[in-house]
């Protein structure tokens, strides 16, 4: 008996040092994209592209794991209201969906695997909807910033989502407009809220997944 109650000891804390090595590549991630923003002088070298793909929160967490990617900010675009605020967005009264917005090295990932992990890690034949968050706001969106990026999406649509998805592809690709940043509560928010419900029963399984599809491109 204490040979089996043993082992499971010794399952048990390989589990929580595992777990708690997650957790500190994560934060190490976050602090690289925190020093990036804080020192970064120009942006000459680094292309920016905008995306919607349900909760900004699952977005962020995906993005901010992929080599080359810089910094991954949550935040609104696509609406008519100047300035809006969370609890405004999510009413759906604003036309905002939530979005990130991601920098990126094009000499390390180019834009068209970042289209790839877009398509593969949220449902772009659901109008207004991912999995139990509906509404406008959560509408499938690419917010391109130049012209090469909308041909490069609607190729990608073409050639990548529709090899992906059997159903029609329902992805808005259109101009960034303006984009406004989300409250700082919602900047990092897997990193710093990993027991959090939400967290660890939708964001947690998806990020698990992608980690398996594209483990070549994680940091």
């Amino acid at each position: 008996m204490k040979i089996i109650q043993g082992i499971f000891a010794a399952l048990f804390m390989i589990s929580v040092h595992i777990a708690c090595g997650q957790d500190q590549r994560v934060l190490s991630i976050v602090a690289d994209e925190k020093s990036f923003l804080e020192n970064v002088e120009n942006m000459e070298n680094y292309e920016q592209i905008t995306l919607g793909a349900g909760c900004f929160w699952c977005v962020e967490a995906v993005f901010q794991e992929l080599k080359g990617v810089k910094s991954v900010v949550s935040g609104y675009s696509g609406g008519d209201v100047k300035n809006p605020s969370y609890r405004a967005v999510v009413s759906g009264t604003t036309g905002h969906a939530e979005v990130v917005q991601i920098t990126f090295d094009p000499e390390v990932i180019s834009l068209d695997i970042l289209l790839k992990v877009f398509w593969s890690t949220h449902n772009p034949t659901t109008l207004n909807r991912q999995g139990a968050d509906v509404g406008t706001q959560y509408r499938s969106a690419i917010f391109y910033h130049n012209k090469e990026q909308r041909k490069l999406a609607q190729e990608s649509k073409v050639e990548v989502a529709s090899e992906l998805w059997d159903n029609p592809i329902v992805t808005e690709i259109t101009p960034l407009g303006k984009f406004y940043e989300a409250e700082d509560y919602h900047q990092n928010y897997f990193a710093n809220n990993p027991n959090q419900g939400y967290c660890r029963v939708v964001i947690n399984p998806k990020l698990q997944k992608f980690r398996e599809q594209f483990q070549a491109w994680l940091k």
